[in-house]
């Protein structure tokens, strides 16, 4: 009798093993997706610097390479776009809306703005390109977006833009899309230059005392 409830007992602890045992693989399996979820964020950002996917175009001059030659059998098409936040009342706009261009050939054009205001404003541009991969293909050697973009009120300015596609880029791409966003900054701008700073002989004088 002793023997028969015995093995009654461990008939039943048995499943009471094995869903203890599959809730543990699950919880395992649950926080494993979850730290990969975080994972996941820094992963891509570094995979997206690394392949240029991320449609980052060059922040400093580019050089032409010595003997670069255009490749005239084929020809990207570049649109050219503008955006501008909400907070700058300036109009924005490229010269040319389309340009037919050959890889390795040096193309000039620009960007119009106008101060819509009666104060004087200060932007910066920042350009991205599309398809993110046809990014590192595409080089400005002279870009407004270098430096900032000081405008009295009402007024006008042409604003330059030199750049060239490197002949290598893919054969599978046809069109690239170059587009900034206009960002007022002159309260960043104010506020540098606001900044007390400490005249030579002011910190001489502290030294000595």
């Amino acid at each position: 009798m002793d023997n028969r409830q015995s093995n009654q007992n461990r008939d039943a602890e048995q499943p009471r093993r094995s869903t203890k045992k599959l809730t543990g693989y699950l919880l395992l399996s649950v926080i494993g997706m979850f730290g990969f979820g975080f994972a996941l964020v820094p992963l891509y950002d570094v995979m997206c610097e690394a392949l240029g996917i991320n449609g980052k175009t060059n922040t400093v001059s580019a050089v032409q390479p010595q003997g670069m030659q255009p490749d005239y059998s084929r020809t990207i098409r570049v649109e050219f776009m503008s955006h501008i936040k909400p907070d700058m009342p300036w109009q924005f706009s490229p010269e040319a809306r389309v340009l037919e261009v050959h890889p390795g050939q040096v193309i000039q054009t620009n960007y119009f703005a106008k101060n819509l205001s009666g104060a004087s404003l200060v932007g910066q541009a920042v350009p991205s390109v599309s398809p993110g991969m046809g990014a590192t293909y595409f080089n400005k050697m002279e870009c407004f977006c270098f430096n900032q973009q000081p405008l009295d009120g009402y007024k006008s300015a042409e604003m330059g833009l030199i750049f060239y596609i490197e002949p290598d880029i893919p054969e599978s791409i046809h069109t690239l899309t170059l587009s900034y966003t206009l960002f007022n900054i002159t309260n960043q701008v104010s506020g540098e230059a606001s900044k007390p700073e400490v005249s030579t002989s002011t910190s001489s004088t502290l030294a000595s005392n």
